[in-house]
């Protein structure tokens, strides 16, 4: 009986070998499955930041269209930040520092702690930018109570926003959007080490890029909203350049993740913008963005806002409906990110 079975066995896999291709057992490589997110992902809000806590939280912050608050919200995956609460963790002062202008905030958990850096001016003074700070000791930001941490004092006191802090090898470094003391252009990108999670050294500043390619002059000399992403052996370096409508485009610096970053020497700059208006796509002024990484903790991805329409309601700064947007990131032969310029979100 045992016999048998056995020669039947053989038998019919020696028959396999002789069916046709049809009948034969496809194996197919695994596929990654396309993530659908909600885009936009929530609307009208510029200039938007996602931070990805260590329990995998998601926390969502950005410009309202009011400039008259900091709100908070959070979700476990990044598509329910589009129905989430959205908690008022700060509303601006009446008078004063802090008082008008609140623009492009971030939040950051350093050592344990929570921190916003955002930009605001003065009710008396409506284009006196400055850079400030909010803290939280509370293991989740959404409770607890944001105390303020006063001025990001950058050493020169004139037009400076758009603070982001990363870490790298033991040191911590702030790169933020500030003209420069003469007051030749709009906003150039500084960067400093920090001495702590509000100061920075001013002793040694260095100007990472200044408005200086065509694309980067429209409008207005700019370059500002800066974002960190360490990747592939490199430290890049997203920013936004030219003016907040149509004409608003994403630049890319890089540096060698050994070099000294705080030798201008060591980073380098795209002669052209990486990712701009495409109205095919209906992709209006896309900027001022953030990183993050996916549910599944591998998926690098691109949060920014942009319009979907050329034509301005208003005034860059009247019109409400930049809407922050999440775009997966792919990754070239070189390591180097593609922003998907011609691909839908």
């Amino acid at each position: 009986m045992l016999l048998g079975l056995v020669m039947t066995a053989v038998l019919s896999l020696t028959g396999c070998k002789e069916q046709s291709s049809e009948a034969k057992i496809k194996v197919q490589p695994m596929t990654k499955q396309k993530v659908e997110y909600n885009n936009p992902l929530v609307k009208q809000r510029a200039d938007p930041w996602i931070w990805k806590d260590t329990d995998d939280t998601y926390y969502f912050i950005g410009s309202a269209p009011e400039f008259d608050r900091i709100e908070l919200r959070s979700s476990k995956t990044i598509n329910g930040l589009t129905n989430a609460d959205a908690k008022v963790i700060w509303t601006k002062h009446e008078t004063g520092p802090m008082s008008y202008h609140i623009w492009a905030p971030e939040i950051h958990k350093i050592d344990g702690k929570w921190y916003v850096y955002f930009a605001a001016s003065r009710a008396e003074d409506i284009w006196h930018i400055s850079m400030y700070a909010l803290s939280n000791e509370s293991a989740n930001p959404m409770e607890g109570d944001w105390v303020e941490e006063g001025q990001v004092d950058s050493g020169w006191e004139n037009f400076a926003l758009d603070a982001t802090s990363f870490e790298h090898r033991g040191k911590r470094y702030m790169i933020w959007a500030q003209s420069n003391k003469e007051r030749t252009y709009n906003t150039a990108l500084w960067m400093a080490e920090m001495t702590s999670p509000t100061t920075i050294n001013k002793e040694k500043v260095i100007a990472l890029t200044e408005p200086e390619l065509p694309w980067e002059i429209i409008g207005y000399k700019v370059n500002e909203g800066p974002a960190v992403l360490i990747r592939n052996g490199k430290v890049f370096v997203t920013y936004s350049a030219a003016a907040t409508d149509h004409n608003y485009a994403m630049g890319l610096l890089w540096a060698d993740e050994d070099a000294d970053l705080m030798d201008k020497a060591s980073w380098s700059k795209s002669p052209e913008p990486v990712f701009y208006m495409n109205a095919d796509k209906k992709r209006f002024g896309p900027g001022h963005n953030s990183f993050t990484v996916a549910e599944d903790g591998v998926t690098d991805l691109l949060i920014y806002h942009s319009r979907d329409y050329l034509e301005l309601k208003g005034t860059p700064l009247t019109d409400p409906n930049r809407d922050a947007r999440v775009k997966e990131i792919k990754w070239d032969e070189n390591g180097f990110p593609d922003f998907g310029q011609n691909t839908d979100d």
